[in-house]
C-alpha cells in the first residue's frame, strides 16, 4: 500500500494510474503547497470528492490535535498545485464554511468513514478544504 512520499512518487510517475485510486477505493489527488516557513514545494496525496466545481479534501490528520502542515502551509500561502490523475492545474484554497462543510461532509465520510472518527476524538472542529481551480 502506498503512503505519505511513495504515494506522491509513484501518482507523479504514472500520471496517477497508480495511486489515484487507493486504499478502499477512495479517489486522492496531489496538492502542493509552499512550506510557510521554506517556501519549497511540499507534496501531499489526499483523498478528494469534488463539489460545485471544486475540489474538497479534509485537513483531519487522523483526528490529531493540531491541523496538518499541508493546511498551516495552504493558509499562510492559498496558491497551489493539484494534479488529479494526469490533470494538473493552479487552484486557490480555502477554508469551508460551516454550511459548505454540512454540505459535503457526507460525501466525504461515504468515501472515507474514518473522518467521523477523526472528527470525534479531536477538540478541534476539522476543516474541508475546497479547492477552486484558477
Amino acid at each position: 500500500m502506498l503512503f505519505g512520499d511513495d504515494h506522491v512518487r509513484k501518482y507523479e510517475e504514472t500520471d496517477g494510474e497508480v495511486g489515484h485510486i487507493w486504499q478502499n477505493d477512495a479517489p486522492t489527488l496531489v496538492l502542493t503547497t509552499k512550506g510557510r516557513k521554506t517556501g519549497e514545494p511540499r507534496k501531499f496525496a489526499l483523498i478528494y470528492q469534488q463539489y460545485e466545481g471544486s475540489y474538497v479534501v479534509v485537513a483531519s490528520k487522523g483526528g490529531a490535535p493540531e491541523h496538518p502542515g499541508w493546511y498551516k502551509n495552504l493558509v499562510a500561502n492559498p496558491d497551489v498545485e493539484v494534479q488529479v490523475g494526469a490533470e494538473k492545474f493552479a487552484a486557490v484554497a480555502r477554508t469551508g464554511s460551516a454550511e459548505e462543510k454540512a454540505a459535503v461532509w457526507a460525501r466525504m465520510t461515504a468515501v472515507w468513514p474514518a473522518f467521523d472518527e477523526y472528527q470525534a476524538k479531536t477538540a478541534r472542529d476539522i476543516p474541508v478544504v475546497l479547492l477552486d481551480p484558477a
